[in-house]
C-alpha cells in the first residue's frame, strides 16, 4: 500500500496543474438553490451565472450508463413517476434500471410537501427534467460560452455493494465518457470514498482528484474502524499520517475538500503547506462565506454561485 501510495503522490505533481487556478466558485449540483438539482436546467443556470466549475454526481445504470444523480437510488423526494405522481419506495437503485428505463421519471421539481422543498424555497421548478447522462452535461460543458471545469462526484460507498458497480469500474466508465468527450484536462474527480480516487490514479493520473470529507453528528467519514482505518480512505490510517491534510496527500488527491464547519485556520495553513488546494463545502450563507474566504480558502461549493459572486464582488475578487 505505502508503494502505491508513493506512486500516487509522486503523478499528482503534473495533475496539480490541471487544477482549476485562482478562486473556484462552484455551482453545486449545477446551481440547486436556484433550479432543479443535477439536471440540464440546473447546468445551464449555473453556467448563466458565471461558475468556474460545475459540481455534479455520477450514478451507473444497469447497463453501465454513468448518469447524473447525487442519490444512488430513485429519491421520492425529487422522482416523479409516467402518471405525474411521486414515487413511493425509497428502495430503488438507479442501477437496478437501464438508461432508458431511468428517463421514464420526471426530476423537475421537489414535492412541495417534503422537508427538502421547505430548504430550497428558491428553487424554481422545470417540468420534464429527466436524469441526464453525463456525456449530456459533458456536451454542455463543451459548447459553453466560457471554459469550465466539472467536479464529478462518484456516488459510492463502503456499504453500499450491490447497489452500485465496484470502485474500478466506476471510475472506469466516468473516464471513458470524459476521454470521448475531449475533456480530460477539465474534470476533476472526488468522493467520500476514496477508493474510487485511488482507481482514478492508477489510470489516470492526470486527472485531479479531490478528496472529500466529513465530521458531524449526522455522517462521519474521518472515525475510524476497529483495524484503526475509516472504511472510506481505501485502507489509509490517519494515524500513520498525523494530520488529515497529510492523509490527503497521500492518497494522491490535489485538493481536500471537507464539510466547511470542519475547516480552521490551522488545517488551511497544513494543507496549503503541503501544495494543496482547500475547496470546503456546501456554503449558502454569505455571511460564512466571506469568513471562508478571508481565511484564505481556495474556493467554495456552494447552491447559490450568484450569492458567491456577490460576496467575491464586494471583496474586490475577480469574478469569472
Amino acid at each position: 500500500m505505502r508503494i502505491l501510495v508513493a506512486a500516487i503522490a509522486a503523478a499528482c505533481v503534473s495533475a496539480a496543474a490541471a487544477a482549476p487556478v485562482g478562486f473556484d466558485l462552484e455551482g453545486h449540483r449545477g446551481a440547486r438553490g436556484l433550479a432543479p438539482e443535477n439536471t440540464l436546467a440546473a447546468f445551464r443556470r449555473a453556467l448563466d451565472i458565471g461558475v468556474t466549475t460545475i459540481e455534479t454526481d455520477i450514478a451507473i445504470t444497469r447497463d453501465l450508463v454513468p448518469v447524473i444523480s447525487h442519490d444512488p437510488l430513485l429519491n421520492p423526494d425529487l422522482v416523479r413517476d409516467k402518471t405525474g405522481g411521486w414515487i413511493k419506495r425509497r428502495d430503488i437503485p438507479i442501477h437496478s434500471l437501464s438508461f432508458d428505463e431511468l428517463a421514464q421519471f420526471d426530476i423537475g421539481r421537489v414535492d412541495p410537501q417534503s422537508g427538502y422543498a421547505k430548504s430550497l424555497p428558491l428553487q424554481t421548478p422545470v417540468d420534464g427534467e429527466r436524469f441526464p447522462a453525463l456525456k449530456d452535461l459533458l456536451q454542455l460543458v463543451r459548447s459553453a460560452a466560457k471554459p469550465v471545469q466539472l467536479n464529478v462526484e462518484t456516488k459510492i460507498t463502503p456499504d453500499n455493494e450491490g447497489q452500485t458497480v465496484d470502485p474500478a469500474t466506476f471510475t472506469r466508465l466516468i473516464l471513458e465518457a470524459v476521454k470521448a468527450a475531449g475533456l480530460r484536462d477539465r474534470v476533476i474527480l472526488q468522493s467520500f470514498d476514496w477508493r474510487s480516487l485511488l482507481e482514478s490514479k492508477k489510470v489516470a493520473p492526470d486527472v485531479p482528484t479531490s478528496c472529500l470529507t466529513m465530521a458531524s453528528s449526522s455522517m462521519n467519514t474521518m472515525t475510524p474502524g476497529p483495524d484503526g482505518k475509516s472504511p472510506w480512505h481505501a485502507g489509509l490510517a490517519l494515524s500513520d499520517y498525523g494530520s488529515i491534510p497529510a492523509l490527503v496527500k497521500a492518497a494522491g488527491c490535489s485538493i481536500w475538500s471537507p464539510f466547511y464547519r470542519n475547516v480552521t485556520p490551522a488545517l488551511i495553513a497544513q494543507t496549503h503547506a503541503l501544495g494543496l488546494r482547500v475547496i470546503p463545502w456546501t456554503v449558502n450563507d454569505e455571511t460564512e462565506m466571506g469568513r471562508l474566504i478571508d481565511l484564505e480558502v481556495d474556493g467554495l461549493i456552494t447552491d447559490y454561485p450568484d450569492r458567491l459572486r456577490n460576496v467575491m464582488r464586494a471583496k474586490g475578487m475577480p469574478l469569472p
